[in-house]
């Protein structure tokens, strides 16, 4: 069988070719764009951002792509479309957004996950705005090379579905649907497998609409050609996916073993497509086919780097106002690392297993130190999983007055990195979700709390006690004539 060309280890580099046998032919190509666009004008889903695909102001689409795809990435449609239009009526524009302070964008994102991605767009509105004339960047090139956050995947995007130039893109969903169409069991995140996939989205893309054709790739991935039970039948490219035809082959063969009582002339459970030895497309040798999952074989991934295990002790300052107002104090992270800019309640990765020796600590790291700390309770463990961190965090909660309150160290007033709020100031705040989970198990144990104490309250009214006789009025001396009364009873 011809082969493309490949290196002598079978490497697929930039400048070189996909093997035959994972390409297209130029009539797959050409009946594929026909296929997958009338499928996706007929089924895309109504979304949000999609709507300013009619707007005249390309700027205005291209901020639009932009805010949805950053959104997007590692978030589900379903929760990002709340936060999109709640973004979009804050700041309709970019200019708007330039205005905007990150206190107020991590605010907006809080709950949204990936909080970098909120400080990138609010970075890359402010360049626009002072040092590119208020314009966007109008090709895959230049927005990759001139916006932060912006890798080569959202530059395609906005590219191709902003100002309609003709650039392949290659996510997730993109990912699988061509690993199945091409029966690629290469490692997904390997570079040779990763260089095929965008010569395979630069070649397919529809040179007539190139917006809508990524769009509707990505559509595919998302609605029918899902991570678990695809749907198959329904998708409009079936004819052209090879993994698909594998599982149509192993039916066949499956069949005319029942006929055969089990003999077959052939036991290759894989369809059989010839390829160059040592393809790094193909799957390795440790990898085999499982004839359960079918089409679900592919995309195969590496082995996922084990998330490193951290602990966390976390204190939960809350202060009894003499207005009779709860207060709690939170402390504002470094501008840079993980949850950069984002506020929390006082905390200090732990060293050893005692988190009551941490206590003091945590308190004195933020200035405030205290006269008591007799109302000290142990809220428990609370688990939050980020992508490379398990952490657990170990709460404990002192309530405390005015009053037991020695100092305060007393910020620059513009710009705060300590407060004191209340509960509604806390759930407004950019606050990330791991705290407000820490929030959320502190008040569990305070309404357990309550509910014991008012079990052990006494519920007689004072006034109904008075009518009843004291206990020791049993036990008063009996008069004569009750004795002689006890007796001849």
């Amino acid at each position: 069988m011809m082969k493309r060309k490949l290196s002598n280890k079978g490497n697929i580099s930039s400048s070189s070719t996909v093997p035959l046998c994972h390409d297209f032919s130029e009539t797959e190509v050409t009946n594929m764009r026909f296929s997958l666009l009338e499928w996706y004008r007929k089924n895309k889903r109504d979304l949000p951002w999609r709507k300013q695909a009619y707007n005249p102001d390309v700027n205005q689409r291209a901020y639009a792509v932009w805010v949805s795809e950053i959104m997007l990435q590692q978030t589900q449609v379903a929760t990002v479309i709340d936060y999109y239009n709640k973004w979009m009526k804050r700041w309709p524009t970019l200019e708007d957004l330039s205005k905007a302070t990150l206190e107020e964008v991590n605010e907006m994102w809080a709950g949204l996950g990936y909080y970098s991605r909120g400080r990138r767009l609010l970075e890359g509105a402010k360049k626009v705005m002072e040092e590119l004339g208020g314009q966007m960047p109008q090709n895959a090139e230049s927005l990759l090379k001139q916006l932060p956050g912006v890798g080569r995947y959202t530059a395609g995007a906005i590219a191709s579905i902003a100002y309609n130039k003709v650039t392949g893109l290659v996510d997730g969903n993109v990912i699988r649907v061509l690993c199945r169409l091409r029966i690629i069991g290469g490692d997904s995140a390997s570079q040779p497998v990763q260089d095929s996939l965008w010569q395979h989205a630069e070649r397919l893309v529809d040179p007539d609409d190139p917006g809508d054709f990524n769009q509707a790739m990505m559509e595919l991935g998302a609605v029918v050609c899902t991570p678990k039970n695809p749907d198959c039948n329904n998708c409009p490219l079936k004819n052209y996916c090879k993994a698909y035809s594998q599982v149509q082959k192993q039916k066949q063969e499956n069949g005319k073993k029942l006929v055969t009582n089990g003999k077959s002339g052939d036991d290759n459970t894989v369809l059989d497509i010839e390829c160059a030895d040592g393809c790094q497309l193909c799957f390795t040798e440790s990898d085999s086919y499982d004839e359960s999952l079918g089409v679900m074989n592919y995309p195969r991934k590496g082995r996922k780097k084990e998330a490193r295990e951290e602990r966390t002790a976390v204190c939960i300052l809350c202060k009894r106002c003499s207005d009779n107002s709860t207060k709690y104090f939170i402390a504002q992270r470094p501008k840079k690392g993980l949850l950069a800019g984002m506020w929390e309640f006082p905390s200090l990765q732990l060293e050893s297993e005692d988190a009551n020796a941490e206590l003091g600590e945590i308190i004195r790291k933020y200035g405030v130190s205290l006269s008591s700390s007799k109302n000290r309770i142990q809220v428990g463990e609370v688990v939050h999983i980020f992508s490379h961190i398990h952490q657990t965090y170990v709460v404990q909660a002192v309530i405390i007055d005015d009053s037991d309150v020695e100092h305060e160290v007393v910020e620059d007033a513009t710009e705060p990195t300590t407060r004191w709020v209340t509960k509604e100031k806390f759930m407004e705040a950019a606050v990330s979700t791991a705290m407000k989970k820490v929030f959320k198990a502190f008040e569990g144990v305070m309404d357990q709390k309550s509910k014991v104490n008012k079990k052990l309250k006494p519920k007689d009214d004072p006034k109904d006690l008075r009518k009843q006789r004291a206990i020791d009025s049993f036990f008063k001396p009996k008069s004569k004539t009750e004795m002689k009364q006890i007796y001849m009873n």
